[in-house]
């Protein structure tokens, strides 16, 4: 849904593969601990952390050769992106590529492969075609998709369109009111095209990555996702994205035809089609059903159209949405699978690697996020070839609901790690749950004391040029040691930066570690993310290798250590408020009020 580093500038804190303590140069077989430990996490007394990290280099070679040499990545890629293709959350596309996954994961010889239900999510649909072709002044074919969980056109309509592009309010209903029937409504402006675009496929440098080490001290992290908590920004947004709704039901007590939509980003015949498209940002629940058909167009569709209608020019259009709703109360589920822990004392310990297996529909999901799961199916599959025996449990999560809210993976957590209280006042209750505001308190379950890290992908499909340690500082050394044998990887880079937009936001909002990688971006941002052309040639194969070798180091790391990943405190979000407040009596001489 899902972005971003830096190489770091302070050569003596990236520990070259040379110059590592002999330690860790030498390969080290690590054994089951025979010491008590203690069982879980303890945030009053947390386990001291090693200034030397013990890192089986024999198994570093082993990861390597199996993911660089013996790779089935695009085997997954094929079998997921051409023959399940594009999974909405609900559809019967998620349905088979939630069973398709599991069934995948227990062929390799994971264990306790299942489907895991986290709720009742809404209806069920599928686009079957969708076309959108100009009949007069001229005839014309466009690139066009059904927005998600539009209903249906009666076969092909042919109409006249009308153009409405400023905002639709009280006045604007009253001016078009009983001039709408049996016309396609053109809802909207036409967007501005660049004639000049800068190039789509973009890779990090060393200067990029720099800048991207370097924390940010105006606390401006958007460049990384990270958005405002101000409870009142985001109400105002989706009070403006929910009166989408009321634009639906005034087009359809008109008798209008279909909304056509321009794309909010791309050109070249690349559109968008995902939740900015969608009338409303609740179509998907049976209270907010959508009443009228309603279409994306290519913007350069779009842009013809609209200057046409500007010129008093007569225009019609064919349109025929063919979709199905298959079921109103579709549960939602996400794909789990573990490689059991050995080690008696760790071995109810976890630590989990996934990504989101859902995606919108113009595409096949390919890079959003089809690439973080079949590299954390990739992960699984290579351990479970060099048949390790990790002391800890390796577990798999593939979520659905992301592109909704983190739906799945905030059911997870909530199932088995914890919670967090959130706002109940009216207008929060219109702000999606993940981006709602938390009053707290946090309610933690014991499997909570007992994860100790998730690692997760989002950011497209390029190869690992580093990790988020989400302001995680004593992360910082631990992932510097890792790192130093991968440098000929191309991984180089850890910021301090928090990275939001994702699953691993969940898990670190309960207090448990939850990192995701450094990506180069390819033409992710420019080109494929929630487009038509999130297909599989938006793939880089030997990025997809790199990565899952990468990640699979990260998680046997994790898996094998004497002592679980460091934490940051416990969130307190009961406090936010009052640590905002200014103090008082602090301008000498200030009268008080």
């Amino acid at each position: 849904m899902s972005r971003n580093i830096a190489t770091i500038a302070l050569l003596p804190l990236l520990l070259s593969f040379s110059c590592l303590p002999a330690q860790v140069t030498k390969s080290k077989k690590v054994q089951a601990s025979t010491a008590s430990q203690p069982h879980g996490y303890d945030y009053e007394h947390p386990e001291v952390q090693p200034a030397v990290e013990a890192l089986d280099l024999d198994m570093y070679a082993r990861i390597r050769k199996e993911g660089l040499d013996h790779s089935h990545i695009m085997e997954y890629a094929s079998g997921l992106f051409d023959g399940i293709g594009p999974r909405l959350t609900g559809s019967p596309n998620m349905a088979k590529a939630n069973a398709w996954t599991r069934d995948q994961l227990a062929a390799m010889g994971c264990s306790n492969a299942h489907l895991e239900s986290w709720g009742d999510f809404g209806l069920g649909w599928r686009q079957i075609s969708t076309s959108v072709d100009m009949a007069a002044p001229d005839t014309a074919v466009f690139i066009a998709q059904a927005t998600p969980w539009s209903p249906a056109t009666p076969g092909t309509v042919t109409a006249d369109v009308v153009a409405i592009s400023s905002p639709i309010d009280e006045k604007v209903f009253a001016q078009w009111k009983g001039k709408l029937a049996g016309k396609i409504v053109l809802l909207g402006q036409a967007p501005a095209i660049h004639p000049d675009p800068e190039p789509m496929l973009q890779h990090y440098d060393e200067k990029k990555l720099a800048q991207i080490y370097d924390y940010p001290l105006d606390g401006d992290m958007q460049e990384q996702h990270v958005y405002t908590d101000d409870p009142q920004f985001w109400a105002q947004v989706f009070k403006q994205v929910n009166a989408k709704e009321k634009i639906s039901r005034f087009l359809a007590d008109e008798h209008a035809v279909a909304i056509l939509l321009s794309s909010y980003g791309g050109d070249g015949g690349i559109l968008k089609d995902d939740n900015n498209e969608a009338m409303g940002q609740r179509v998907f629940m049976p209270d907010h059903r959508q009443p009228i058909p309603s279409v994306v167009l290519a913007n350069e569709a779009f842009g013809r159209l609209s200057r046409l209608l500007e010129k008093h020019v007569a225009v019609q259009v064919a349109v025929n949405v063919n979709t199905q709703f298959t079921g109103d109360h579709e549960q939602g589920y996400d794909t789990i699978a573990e490689i059991p822990g050995t080690d008696p004392s760790l071995k109810d310990e976890v630590v989990m690697v996934g990504g989101h297996l859902d995606s919108w529909i113009a595409g096949t999901g390919a890079t959003d996020n089809g690439a973080g799961t079949i590299i954390a199916m990739e992960v699984m599959r290579i351990l479970t070839a060099l048949h390790v025996q990790p002391r800890r449990t390796i577990r798999i999560g593939l979520w659905s609901g992301e592109e909704q809210g983190y739906m799945g993976s905030l059911g997870y957590v909530a199932n088995h790690f914890g919670t967090v209280g959130l706002s109940t006042s009216p207008e929060q209750l219109e702000v999606p749950e993940f981006l709602r505001q938390q009053v707290g308190p946090l309610k933690l379950k014991p499997e909570q004391a007992l994860i100790s890290g998730y690692f997760n992908l989002d950011n497209g499909g390029g190869k690992l040029l580093g990790i988020f340690a989400q302001e995680n500082a004593a992360i910082v050394p631990i992932f510097q040691q890792w790192m130093a044998p991968l440098k000929d990887l191309g991984v180089t880079t850890i910021s301090m930066r928090r990275t939001s937009g994702t699953d691993h936001d969940v898990f670190d909002e309960v207090g448990v570690p939850g990192f995701q990688f450094i990506q180069d971006p390819r033409d992710y941002e420019t080109r494929s993310v929630h487009t038509n052309q999130d297909v599989y040639e938006r793939l880089s194969p030997s990025d997809l290798k790199q990565a899952a070798v990468v990640e699979a180091i990260f998680v046997y790391n994790t898996a094998m250590r004497d002592q679980m990943l460091p934490r940051k405190p416990l969130p307190h979000p009961e406090n936010f408020d009052r640590e905002r407040q200014p103090l008082k009596d602090v301008m000498p001489g200030a009268v008080k009020q």
